[in-house]
């Protein structure tokens, strides 16, 4: 596993000891689920061959797996934490993410036009955006008065409008965990991290744990048409989830996704150097009503993760004047949280980034020949 090692200290939460957590781990035979309970670890792929059946079984004590003693990330090489789920996100959640996804539209994806076009949007929107609440009346007359300035956009519909922006981000079994290298496109020229938190949620639609997750936003692609969308979030090695799952107990709750605060660092291979944060607390959404909306004309027989959104849109020069913040090959970047760790990744183009080999066939084929299928 290619990528920046990092000891279990920066990688888990600073309670990692007192939480139970799911996450998946590659073995000899193959992958495996992985549960740490107060710091002891379990391989659990003789009770449920796969992360999404231990998820649905709901029982994280442990029993019936085999213990490996104390849970070491220098001893363990993480996959990204979930397998057979369906990866969902949500867009344009966060106010700013709202104004910056209408500068990409407006500015078709060419960085050299969005400061004039931030500036005007700022000056006639950025109050009314963050203090009115999605679907209300006063949505619904902030949405007028910006069709009469000629400011209105699909952006602010889903960001204001009763229906929030739920997209499949990428298949089964194509995300990324901690330490992996993260793919960005080739031919994008302007593009971020989106540091995010992402909930793990059960075929019932009960939401039972969070993790950190890194869902790559290709500006000048979505920019250029939102029906690029797809082109511009589903790439090779694109989506990074981890270190682990934290499931929800009475170390942590719901509530501890409502005001969580995530945190960005970037380092350049020239030097450069971008911190930046996300806070749940300024959503426009409960993170509840988004699975719900999720769910509304839908299943999830394996369950599902689900991208909240981010905060996160650095306009910082990084280059020459007015260019704004665009990745590197060779940035490092680190996303964290107190409850729930830091996620590190390396940038690299998704062309070179390995390739995603191990798709349901593949694992399926892998845990047959295990014998862990059997009575599955």
């Amino acid at each position: 596993m290619e990528g920046v090692p990092q000891d279990i200290r920066s990688a888990l939460p600073d309670d990692w000891e007192a939480g139970v957590f799911v996450g998946r781990m590659l073995t000899q035979a193959g992958p495996s689920p992985l549960l740490v309970i107060r710091g002891e670890a379990y391989d659990m792929a003789q009770v449920a061959p796969t992360v999404a059946a231990l998820v649905e079984r709901r029982d994280f004590t442990g029993t019936g797996g085999v213990h490996l003693g104390r849970f070491s990330l220098t001893d363990t090489a993480l996959l990204a934490p979930i397998d057979l789920q369906c990866i969902k996100a949500c867009g344009v959640t966060f106010a700013v993410s709202a104004i910056e996804r209408v500068i990409e539209e407006r500015a078709r994806g060419d960085w050299t036009a969005a400061s004039a076009i931030r500036e005007r949007l700022e000056d006639r929107i950025g109050g009314s955006i963050r203090s009115v609440v999605p679907g209300s009346p006063e949505a619904a007359a902030l949405k007028t008065a910006l069709i009469e300035d000629g400011l209105w956009s699909q952006y602010l519909e889903v960001a204001i409008g009763p229906d929030a922006e739920v997209f499949t981000k990428a298949p089964v079994l194509a995300s990324i965990g901690a330490d992996a290298d993260i793919g960005v496109r080739s031919d994008s020229h302007w593009n971020n991290p989106e540091p995010e938190v992402a909930l793990l949620v059960s075929s019932t639609g009960d939401a039972v744990g969070a993790m950190l997750g890194n869902d790559v936003n290709l500006r000048d692609f979505e920019g250029r048409s939102a029906l690029l969308l797809g082109k511009a979030k589903d790439n090779n090695a694109s989506c990074a989830l981890g270190p682990l799952v934290r499931l929800f107990d009475d170390t942590f709750t719901i509530d501890d996704v409502r005001q969580a605060e995530v945190r960005l660092t970037i380092r350049g291979e020239d030097g450069f150097v971008l911190r930046g944060e996300s806070n749940m607390r300024e959503i426009s959404r409960d993170p509840l009503d988004l699975v719900r909306q999720t769910l509304s004309e839908h299943q999830y027989p394996d369950g599902f993760v689900l991208f909240m959104g981010t905060l996160f849109a650095p306009v910082e020069d990084r280059d020459e004047p007015g260019r704004g913040f665009t990745h590197k090959v060779g940035d490092i970047v680190a996303i964290e949280n107190g409850k729930l760790g830091r996620l590190v990744n390396r940038v690299i183009t998704s062309q070179d980034a390995a390739p995603w080999q191990m798709g349901i066939s593949a694992l399926m084929t892998n845990l047959a020949a295990r014998g862990l299928l059997q009575g599955a």
